[in-house]
């Protein structure tokens, strides 16, 4: 309900924990009023399963930070409920906050401090025991590969050295779940990669991790499972193929050749599978539903015409493709304004 109170499902759906997924969120709303009415977070509901890597993806401005905001309980929704394991984000914020870790989009980080001092700072923080602090501290520096550089400020840091000590930061008391939000942003292509495999160890942990972005080759390199968010609604939530296989054009083949046969391109044709078939200069343009398992049959229908094939290519729909598909228009066009309320929706 818009322009309502947030509230609570009760303790009850909330205490009974999931096998399979540690967050529900159902029907999360979140408006905010000053000059106009804008619409954030408009009716979104998904669950996300235990120890998997979730992506939140959409250009900037979609609502996937205030979405991490109302998880993490800084925000308290419009309307709508949300379970983070067995706790309530509207009854039990100290207690979510105790099993979650967040790495922020802009740095927290003190560049005056050591890496070890941040953690230090942090663990106190967050009440890591004394006793276990400083091997853990160790630990984590070992796995940002920073332990060499443990006693060095942090204003010395690269950009891609200052993420991987604030992602290990968050990871401190082992949460259970894992905000990350853009932890890539502005990196260079080198230090992204080091992001990647610092994500993919902490995951290999156990840990659940949500992590939020715009950039398509981070989701498909990490997320187990996707969600598309745009204009402050969900649009499409699924594993990265059945997100590919949206898009009704499926799969490109381009067959390159030196001589043709027309017999080649109607026999071809007759595959259920293939959607279109185009002659554009020495190639085949192929439009299909599924490129791996029709190249045998168009192989072998070159083989019965006796005709050389010069070159393969499969070319499958990328996630920028699908969100292309689903909203007309690609990731980084426009700026991903916010919608305001009674605009149109995205179908």
């Amino acid at each position: 309900m818009r322009g309502g109170t947030a509230h609570s499902s009760g303790s009850g759906a909330c205490l009974t924990p999931s096998t399979e997924s540690i967050i529900r969120i159902e029907h999360i709303t979140k408006i905010f009023k000053n000059r106009q009415t804008v619409v954030a977070v408009d009716d979104v509901t998904f669950e996300v399963q235990r120890g998997e890597i979730f992506g939140l993806l959409g250009p900037n401005g979609a609502g996937k930070s205030t979405l991490i905001r109302i998880l993490t309980t800084l925000l308290q929704p419009t309307s709508g409920t949300a379970c983070v394991d067995t706790y309530d984000i509207a009854r039990d914020p100290e207690k979510i906050r105790g099993i979650i870790g967040v790495c922020p989009q802009n740095s927290t980080l003190d560049v005056e401090l050591t890496a070890y001092d941040n953690l230090e700072f942090y663990g106190k923080l967050v009440n890591v025991d004394d006793d276990t602090l400083d091997a853990r501290i160790w630990q984590l520096l070992k796995m940002a590969d920073l332990a060499d550089r443990a006693h060095m400020k942090v204003q010395t840091f690269s950009g891609g050295m200052r993420r991987k000590l604030e992602i290990v930061r968050a990871f401190i008391h082992h949460p259970l779940i894992l905000f990350l939000d853009e932890p890539t942003i502005g990196l260079d292509p080198e230090s992204r990669r080091e992001v990647w495999e610092q994500i993919a160890s902490l995951n290999a942990e156990k840990t659940t991790i949500i992590l939020t972005t715009h950039y398509m080759d981070e989701a498909e390199k990490l997320c187990h499972r996707i969600a598309f968010v745009d204009k402050g609604r969900l649009i499409a939530l699924d594993v990265l193929e059945n997100l590919k296989r949206l898009i009704p054009a499926g799969d490109l083949l381009e067959i390159g050749f030196e001589t043709m046969n027309e017999g080649v391109v109607s026999s071809i044709r007759q595959d259920g599978l293939i959607n279109s078939v185009e002659v554009k200069e020495q190639k085949l343009v192929i439009s299909a539903k599924n490129g791996s398992r029709v190249l045998p049959a168009i192989v072998a229908i070159f083989e019965k015409f006796s005709l050389p094939i010069s070159s393969i290519s499969i070319h499958s729909p990328s996630l920028e493709d699908v969100f292309i598909y689903l909203t007309g228009r690609k990731l980084d066009g426009g700026n991903g304004d916010l919608k305001p309320a009674g605009r149109g929706r995205v179908p």
